[in-house]
């Protein structure tokens, strides 16, 4: 078997331009704004590329890069600008963030209104009663992958590896709602015997963040796999999925091109409907 490669370059490029068709039509454009704290090579490049995105899509950029240096006050200070600015229509904090500095203080002080990255206490609580809400991207880009290959997950046996907060606990939430219908277990670091729940499973999301650590030996024949998990190795970026897993799988979002293309136009999705609530 040789699985069918679920390609979220692709897919989000035509998202993108179904986007750029959106943002023609508003009377004023949206603005997406991100908060970058340090000089962690992946993540500017990361930051780079969401604003290379917002102006294939048509969406206004603002950058507030900050040093390594940067206090806490003045991270603060950064957000209390965008959650004041009339320019900015939602906004991101990078993350991680230096050591010394709360993400959660951060996340907690941006205006849930403008929560583009769906993460602040408000609207994950939105999301555990069922109410509209800003969606996490990646959760929201691994569904919305599924969806366009017509993958449906209901009454699916789903194992979502890793519990963060960016990936693993929204997404067990989104897959369990009405509407997606799946059976989730999440497996952690303290899962006993991690083999026996992802052989049985009919969709696996690996988010763990260790090198090639999903082996064919652990799933069934003809599961569908996305691997979210980045580790960062001599030989390069390396995801959770050992490449011989695509033999054994009937689908598989690689890394990279599968899931991070996606985040990032789930990103400029969740502004987008933003500006399209603004009178």
């Amino acid at each position: 078997m040789s699985a069918t490669i679920l390609d979220g370059k692709a897919t989000a490029t035509i998202i993108k331009e179904e986007l750029r068709q959106i943002v023609s039509t508003l009377a004023k454009k949206p603005g997406l704004g991100t908060i970058l704290v340090g000089d962690d090579p992946g993540s500017h490049s990361y930051v780079g590329g969401k604003h290379k995105d917002c102006a294939e899509v048509g969406i206004n950029s603002i950058r507030i890069d900050l040093p390594n240096t940067a206090s806490q006050s003045d991270v603060l200070a950064a957000i209390k600008d965008l959650n004041n600015s009339n320019e900015c229509t939602g906004y991101i904090i990078q993350l991680p963030v230096p050591k010394g500095i709360s993400a959660n203080l951060l996340l907690e002080s941006i205006d849930p209104a403008k929560d583009a990255d769906g993460l602040h206490p408000l609207n994950l609580g939105k999301l555990v009663i069922g109410e509209k809400a800003p969606l996490p991207c990646t959760p929201r880009g691994i569904l919305e992958l599924l969806n366009r290959y017509s993958l449906s997950t209901s009454g699916k046996e789903v194992v979502v590896m890793g519990r963060g907060l960016t990936v693993g606990r929204p997404l067990a939430l989104l897959l369990s709602q009405k509407g997606s219908d799946a059976t989730v277990t999440i497996t952690h670091t303290k899962t006993v015997d991690v083999i026996s729940h992802t052989k049985r499973a009919d969709i696996i999301v690996a988010a763990i963040g260790s090198a090639h650590f999903l082996t064919a030996e652990m799933i069934k024949p003809g599961a569908i796999v996305l691997d979210v998990g980045i580790t960062r190795t001599g030989a390069g970026l390396l995801g959770d999925v050992h490449p011989d897993v695509a033999k054994i799988a009937s689908a598989i979002a690689p890394m990279p091109g599968g899931v991070g293309p996606m985040t990032r136009a789930m990103l400029l999705s969740n502004v987008v409907e933003m500006a399209k609530r603004i009178k």
